[in-house]
C-alpha cells in the first residue's frame, strides 16, 4: 500500500479538537486502508497533554514551539518532515468520516497544485461558499444582504488544503510574513501565477466547525487587518487580479 500524504495540524491550545481529528484519522486509516504516511502535530501555545491513537502512533510526530509562530511558519516547519507526494494542511476543527485524501487525489490532474473538499457547517449542513478575488469591496459586500458567492473559487481556504509537495516546494511554501489570515489566498495566487491549477471537489466533503476568532477577539482582528493590508499592497495580489481578468476575457471570447 502506497501512503502518499503527510498531514500537518497546528494546535493553539486546542487539544480536544486535535484529539478528535487524530481519532478520525486513525479510524479512517484502520477501516479504509488510507493514504496517510505521517501526521505532524505542532503545539503552538502550550505543551501537548494528549496522545496519538495507538494505530496511528508510529506515524505521528510532535513539534512543541518555544515561541508562538504564525500559520504559515508552522506549516512550513511541518513540511520539512514531508517525504510524500502530497502535503495536507488541516485545521484542528476539521472532522473526517472517510479517506478524503484518496478521493481527492483520484480527481487530480498533473497540473493541479491544490485540491480541496467542500467544508460543511456541522450545525446547518451547508457548504462554505466559493471565494471570490479577495478585494476590499468583496470583504464588505459579502456581509451585505443579497450577496452571492462566486460560481468558481478564485482561491481555496486554509482550513483544508491538499497540496502537491512539488508545487509547494517550488514556490517556497507559505509566505511567513503573514502571521495569520490571507496566507491561504497568497499561496493559491502564487501557485496560479507559477502555472499551477486549483481544484475544488465539492462531492468530497468534510465537517468544519469554523471558529471565526477575528469576529470576536481584538488581537485576531488586528492580525486579520494587518494581513489584508500586506496582501493589497503587494505585487502578488495585483498580478493575480490581472491573471483572473485575462482568463475571464478569454472565456467570454
Amino acid at each position: 500500500m502506497h501512503r502518499s500524504v503527510t498531514v500537518s495540524v497546528v494546535s493553539h491550545g486546542q487539544e480536544r479538537m486535535v484529539q478528535g481529528l487524530l481519532w478520525d484519522l486513525a479510524a479512517v486509516e484502520s477501516r479504509d486502508f488510507g493514504s496517510v504516511d505521517r501526521v505532524v502535530v505542532t503545539h503552538n501555545l502550550a505543551p501537548s497533554h494528549g496522545s496519538c491513537p495507538e494505530t496511528l502512533a508510529s506515524r505521528c510526530r510532535s513539534i512543541e514551539n518555544a515561541h508562538q509562530k504564525g500559520f504559515g511558519a508552522n506549516h512550513n516547519a511541518a513540511f520539512s518532515q514531508c517525504a510524500t507526494t502530497w502535503f495536507a494542511v488541516l485545521n484542528p476543527d476539521i472532522r473526517l468520516s472517510s479517506d478524503v485524501f484518496s478521493r481527492l487525489i483520484a480527481q487530480a490532474s498533473a497540473d493541479d497544485a491544490v485540491l480541496a473538499p467542500a467544508l460543511l457547517d456541522p450545525a446547518t449542513g451547508d457548504a462554505a461558499p466559493n471565494r471570490s478575488l479577495l478585494t476590499p469591496w468583496e470583504v464588505l459586500r459579502r456581509r451585505l444582504p443579497g450577496w452571492k458567492p462566486a460560481g468558481a473559487p478564485a482561491w481555496l481556504p486554509g482550513a483544508f488544503l491538499l497540496i502537491r509537495a512539488e508545487a509547494f516546494r517550488q514556490i517556497g511554501g507559505f509566505d511567513e510574513r503573514y502571521f495569520l489570515y490571507a496566507e491561504d489566498f497568497d499561496l493559491c495566487a502564487r501557485l496560479r501565477l507559477a502555472g499551477w491549477k486549483l481544484r475544488y471537489v465539492p462531492e468530497v466533503q468534510v465537517s468544519h466547525a469554523a471558529q471565526r476568532s477575528s469576529h470576536v477577539r481584538w488581537r485576531y482582528l488586528r492580525w486579520h487587518l494587518q494581513s489584508l493590508w500586506r496582501l493589497w499592497s503587494g505585487r502578488t495580489f495585483w498580478r493575480y487580479r490581472a491573471l483572473l481578468r485575462d482568463e475571464a476575457r478569454r472565456a467570454r471570447a
